[in-house]
């Protein structure tokens, strides 16, 4: 899909015809997102459910594991959206010989944030004992981490490469390797945690391993298709080796860094409920594993239409239309917030059921079904602080985005969750109710700041234009 030629074609529209053009667009471009970001977070739910089948130890051990790398994940990966927007706007202006060198860089930045990652899950262990964990899961749960650790270089790679061809509006790639991936994962943690092949059955630990490889498969197999299809080629990408230009790599922290950050505090403020939680046994802990994971499941659907909407408005930007980008973001998060009315019936609806997907443990169901109605809850101010976030992506404003996103997860949610849940400050400790109770203040305080960050960038985009021209 090439965007640059959908504004003949809408300039002459009403605003209902205006609003449908642009909600085909921009699924058009969020549904390969969804279906490649549901496929890899599906990864995390075969890590789970098979892992549950062992034992709840070896569940809370890759619970526990999740918590502690999926925000190191999130933290390196957000750095490296930067070159999204970066890429959307050449694309959107036309200048392709220019997305070639921001690529190159964009990848030694990888490298390096890969490895940092890779040596803070290797030294993870002291947060464990910090937070209280059971010492029966901090040995299982420290090797998951090392098999995971093995396969976040692959990962950086991929991301690049992934945002580069998401920038150029071309998202099934990543949606194909996505489900290769997932097809991959099956059949890997049956041999890793079972046992087969001459591999010794790891268990739990197994899922670590099993998703490292496939991290290494689909980065190998993006660098293989983007260097050889042809509509990769006005870009160049592979034309030449560039060695690090630091000034340029400085210029993708700064729109980078601020996002990884943003994302991170969003991720961390679960995992530290995780870690905290971990105190009270594996029961609950895997109960919360459970609510967590359904979570991440249907958080999923408005993150893609967020980095979809990332897409549409950086282009637009680029095609110097800065009231078709302020267009596309409200209609990103009109859609979004459709989509939270269907997933917060849902999940209210059929949370046990859900949650006995996972375990057999009656115990365990009741929990999960529990904290599941908050996670309904929260659907509405979720779907928009990270619809409202990817358009800030778009206008690469996201320094104060990051600003306001500690405020709300760390300066209010979490606060909140800690008081509600775990002492009398509030009345009766609630345990993870309390924790989860905090994380919808949280998410709420998010979704308005955003929303009116949100605004305020748009206008002062279209007021600059108006003035240039």
């Amino acid at each position: 899909m090439n965007s640059v030629t959908d504004r003949p074609a809408a300039v002459s529209l009403n605003r209902p015809a205006r609003v449908r053009l642009e909600l085909k667009n921009l699924l058009g471009l969020a549904l390969p997102i969804m279906i490649a970001q549901l496929a890899t977070t599906a990864m995390g739910f075969v890590d789970a459910v098979m892992a549950g089948r062992v034992g709840p130890k070896d569940l809370a051990a890759v619970a526990l594991g999740n918590s502690i790398w999926v925000p190191v994940f999130l933290l390196m990966t957000g750095t490296l959206l930067a070159t999204t927007p970066k890429v959307a706007q050449r694309f959107g202006a036309g200048t392709h010989s220019e997305i070639g060198p921001i690529v190159r860089q964009a990848l030694w930045l990888a490298l390096v944030v890969g490895l940092m990652a890779t040596t803070m899950l290797f030294s993870a262990e002291p947060i464990l004992h910090l937070m209280k964990v059971d010492p029966e899961l901090i040995g299982p749960c420290m090797q998951y981490l090392h098999g995971i650790a093995s396969g976040l270089p692959a990962v950086a790679f991929y991301h690049v490469l992934r945002c580069t061809s998401d920038g150029l509006g071309r998202t099934r790639p990543a949606m194909v390797l996505g489900l290769c991936g997932l097809a991959l994962n099956i059949p890997l943690n049956y041999v890793f945690i079972y046992g087969h092949f001459g591999v010794p059955a790891m268990g739990g630990v197994g899922c670590g391993w099993a998703t490292a490889i496939v991290m290494w498969v689909m980065a190998l197999g993006l660098a293989g298709y983007e260097r050889w299809a042809p509509a990769y080629k006005s870009s160049e990408l592979f034309s030449r080796f560039d060695w690090p230009q630091w000034a340029v790599i400085k210029r993708l922290l700064a729109i980078g860094l601020p996002i990884g950050v943003a994302v991170f505090a969003e991720s961390s403020i679960f995992a530290v409920i995780a870690l905290l939680i971990g105190s009270l046994g594996a029961t609950v802990v895997a109960g919360h594993q459970i609510a967590l994971n359904v979570s991440s499941l249907v958080f999923m659907i408005p993150y893609s239409l967020g980095m979809a909407v990332t897409v549409r408005v950086g282009q637009a930007l680029g095609r110097e239309e800065p009231r078709e980008a302020r267009f596309a973001a409200g209609v990103g998060m009109g859609t979004a917030l459709a989509y939270a009315c269907l997933s917060a019936s849902m999940m209210l609806l059929m949370r046990e059921h859900i949650a006995a997907i996972y375990t057999s443990d009656p115990m365990v169901i009741h929990i999960a079904a529990m904290l599941i109605v908050y996670s309904a809850l929260f659907q509405f101010s979720d779907a928009i602080q990270v619809t409202a976030a990817g358009a800030l992506r778009g206008y690469q404003d996201t320094r104060v985005t990051m600003i306001l996103t500690l405020f709300a997860y760390w300066g209010i949610g979490l606060p909140v969750g800690y008081a509600l849940g775990l002492t009398d400050w509030l009345g009766e400790p609630r345990g993870p109710s309390g924790l989860w109770e905090g994380l919808i203040v949280g998410l709420s305080c998010a979704a308005l700041m955003l929303s009116i960050r949100l605004t305020r960038s748009a206008r002062k985009r279209i007021r600059i234009s108006r003035s240039l021209g």
